[in-house]
């Protein structure tokens, strides 16, 4: 793997680096500037990238704030430690600037237990043995003087481990996850995003620490919810599928979410899931959301956070409902009322982890929760689809208030993980039927996701009866919406004809 150092110069030019370089070179001429960390891996990769780390050399702290502030906006809130966050003109989420830094862990895995100490004449190298991976802990030397080039500065092989596509430690990885437990995390989400490798020690020593995410000192997690559930999502989010196989096979799952392993040996119908249990189910249903056919099906829209973990959790449900012939008399294995109780307890899984608390990810648990209650509302009205009304498709599929569209999605991917004893193949006849009745109930709005309003509201059908709020109310809208949606009520004056025939001598 080459570095373009002339593509990558240009490129935070375009970002307008250069001129905060430039301004600090002036002010003090020995000063040393470094980009470093992700940014520097993702340049060498092409990626994109918005996470901006560097670390300046040769200016005392009180000056560099100094130089800083006449910058632009700067958050001192890590001035302790000798990191300041500046704002630019051209970079909105602002840049992280340090000065070279050494770590001392106190050995008890927390992100904030280290002692830190700041020196503006620390080695490049010496700041880059504090990082956690390889691939982390390179850096470009970044001049605005004409006559010094950009350098690049590698001292832990994090480019050859770029090509291998593998995530090491930077020395032993024992070392590294006692300093932060959190760093485990990091590693399993670094590798679905980049669908890389972790390197044999490392993944050794994160199975083996593991258990120690759920340390507490002085009744506090040392490695806090909010930081398990910002790597957790972020993980999933980048590869669902792959995300599943990390987090089972490293024990993931044992640690934070035992009662996905509670899935694993649970059995299903074979005449319906030939596939396996609930565990190789879920798998295949994660699967799916990168499928080819889910792809074509949703025109390449890529699955949310909301849509992967109500994959993740939409048959957790079925452990504890589970119902045999041989131990409880039934006809055949029966999971009844499990997308109720599934909701319940993902919700319950979801607060605990805290997992809508990066607000940034934007997990919503009420609209995991609703997807996960209704993803079985295909089969309910399976028997009764030629009749269906159009309100009741549109309380499950036109909802604005919940992710009726990632409602479909669910369904399509569940029945994608489905496979029947008798063809092995998943059958999609019942969701295109459903499909049909959707889209030409879509085609009466322009906007197609959403249906037009209802002719009247509540009040008006009052009025017009001359009658209070009363249950009554709620039928009328109904039969009403329905004869709309139908096509049988064209506009409002024949809505208000249609309440006078219809109910005028019942109230």
């Amino acid at each position: 793997m080459k570095i373009d150092l002339n593509k990558i110069t240009k490129e935070l030019k375009g970002r307008g680096f250069f001129h905060f370089i430039e301004k600090i070179e002036k002010a003090e001429p020995k000063t040393e500037v470094y980009l470093v960390g992700g940014a520097v891996r993702d340049l060498i990769m092409n990626r994109q990238t918005t996470d901006f780390d560097f670390i300046i050399r040769n200016v005392p702290v009180k000056k560099l704030e100094n130089i800083l502030t006449k910058l632009g906006k700067v958050n001192f809130v890590g001035k302790t430690f000798g990191v300041f966050k500046l704002v630019l003109k051209d970079n909105p989420n602002g840049i992280d600037i340090a000065l070279p830094r050494t770590d001392y862990a106190f050995g008890t895995g927390g992100r904030k237990d280290f002692k830190v100490k700041y020196n503006p004449k620390l080695k490049i190298e010496d700041d880059l043995s504090r990082r956690d991976f390889t691939i982390n802990a390179m850096a470009l030397q970044i001049t605005n003087n004409p006559t010094t080039s950009n350098q690049f500065i590698d001292p832990f092989d994090g480019l050859k481990d770029l090509q291998k596509k593998i995530i090491k430690t930077v020395g032993k990885p024992e070392e590294r996850f006692k300093e932060d437990y959190s760093r485990m995390l990091r590693a399993v989400r670094i590798a679905c995003e980049l669908n890389y490798k972790i390197e044999t020690k490392t993944w050794a020593a994160i199975k083996k620490y593991l258990k120690h995410l759920n340390d507490q000192r002085n009744q506090d997690r040392v490695v806090p919810y909010e930081v398990v559930a910002k790597e957790l999502l972020k993980t999933f989010q980048a590869n669902p599928e792959r995300a599943f196989d990390l987090f089972e096979e490293s024990g993931l799952f044992k640690v934070l979410m035992p009662e996905i392993e509670k899935m694993k040996g649970c059995p299903q119908p074979p005449q319906f899931h030939a596939e396996g249990d609930v565990f190789i189910h879920t798998k295949m249903t994660l699967a799916g959301l990168s499928s080819k056919k889910f792809k074509k099906e949703f025109s390449d829209e890529q699955p949310n956070i909301n849509l992967i973990m109500a994959t993740l959790f939409h048959d957790i449900g079925k452990p504890p409902t589970t119902q045999t012939p041989e131990k409880h008399g039934v006809d055949r294995i029966r999971t009844n009322n499990h997308d109720m109780i599934g909701a319940k307890m993902a919700e319950k899984i979801m607060t605990k982890l805290k997992l809508s608390s990066p607000a940034n990810i934007g997990l919503d648990l009420k609209k995991v929760s609703w997807l996960i209650r209704n993803h079985m509302v295909m089969l309910q009205l399976k028997n009764t689809l030629q009749e269906v009304k159009p309100s009741t498709l549109e309380k499950y599929f036109f909802n604005q208030e919940m992710p009726s569209q990632d409602l479909l999605k669910l369904i399509f991917v569940d029945i994608s993980a489905c496979r029947p004893k008798e063809t092995w193949q998943p059958i999609f006849k019942d969701y295109f039927n459903l499909k049909r009745k959707l889209t030409a109930l879509a085609s009466l709005s322009k906007k197609k996701k959403t249906l037009p309003p209802p002719f009247l509201n509540g009040h008006e059908i009052m009025e017009i009866l001359k009658i209070n709020s009363s249950p009554l109310i709620g039928k009328i809208k109904d039969t009403l919406r329905t004869a709309q949606l139908n096509k049988k009520v064209k506009d409002r004056k024949e809505a208000r004809i249609f309440v006078q025939k219809n109910y005028a001598r019942r109230s």
